[in-house]
């Protein structure tokens, strides 16, 4: 952890909750990175005041404006990032974004089902691809052996919600229908990365950050979620600064620990 040092890092959904937290924490880092990308739907819209404020203050932060299930939004966001970085890559990318509606096997309809799927698994899907080119070059750049996020990294923040082999554990309580298949879609490609751009030096991982005080880890009115955003991001970074070529391609929680599929 000590070496570690990413020099560019984008995360989408920056705006709010464990994006936003992400965003703050590295800035905070002693050797916080050179250029930190934080993407949001609308950057001038009111639930995105705090991070203009953020990055008024803070010369290294970025905004750019993502939205995730929109094609040309992202290519127009891949753009600007690759002009800002000046031939340099991307070191880490971590798709953050997602959306969690209430759902159930009676009450889940099919737009819902496909709305979900289309924010949490074609999102990272399509901001990947369009990120990728700079990853590979901040991969080649790099005299790094071995896999890390200061080499190059993709980073899916998924959910044990999605694990199949842990949903007895806490259906009951938490259904969300929805959330969970496309969360068990977001493993599966996770896995296929890991396959797909191994060759390529690229790390890729999928971690549960807990189950935190968020809009979304709140919306069950009688059961309440036990992590604080600040908790379970700075288990999210001690993790991240910690990966390596054996975490490529698992599912590991805020706490380091990894989790079955």
């Amino acid at each position: 952890m000590a070496g570690f040092h990413v020099r560019s890092v984008l995360v989408t959904g920056s705006n709010r909750g464990i994006g936003l937290e992400l965003i703050k924490h590295f800035i905070g880092k002693p050797n916080a990175p050179e250029v930190i990308f934080a993407t949001c739907r609308d950057p001038e819209g009111a639930r995105a005041q705090e991070l203009k404020k953020l990055a008024s203050k803070h010369p290294n932060v970025m905004i750019l404006q993502l939205e995730a299930t929109d094609s040309a939004s992202i290519k127009s966001a891949a753009k600007k990032a690759e002009a800002h970085l000046g031939g340099t890559g991307l070191n880490l990318l971590i798709n953050n974004a997602g959306v969690m509606p209430p759902s159930t096997l009676e009450s889940a309809t099919p737009e819902d089902m496909l709305s979900v799927y289309n924010t949490n698994v074609v999102g990272p899907l399509l901001v990947t691809q369009a990120f990728l080119p700079l990853l590979k070059k901040a991969a080649q750049g790099s005299n790094q052996k071995g896999m890390s996020c200061s080499k190059a990294a993709i980073v899916n923040i998924s959910t044990v919600l999605g694990s199949i082999e842990k949903t007895p554990e806490t259906f009951s309580f938490v259904p969300v229908v929805s959330y969970r298949c496309s969360k068990a879609a977001l493993n599966m490609l996770t896995k296929c990365q890991s396959m797909g751009y191994k060759q390529d030096g690229i790390l890729c991982t999928a971690l549960h950050p807990g189950w935190v005080k968020t809009e979304l880890g709140n919306f069950q009115p009688n059961v309440q979620a036990d992590l604080t955003v600040d908790e379970s991001v700075s288990g999210l970074m001690k993790v991240i600064c910690d990966l390596s070529e054996k975490h490529h391609g698992v599912l590991m929680s805020w706490e380091g620990n990894t989790l079955p599929w």
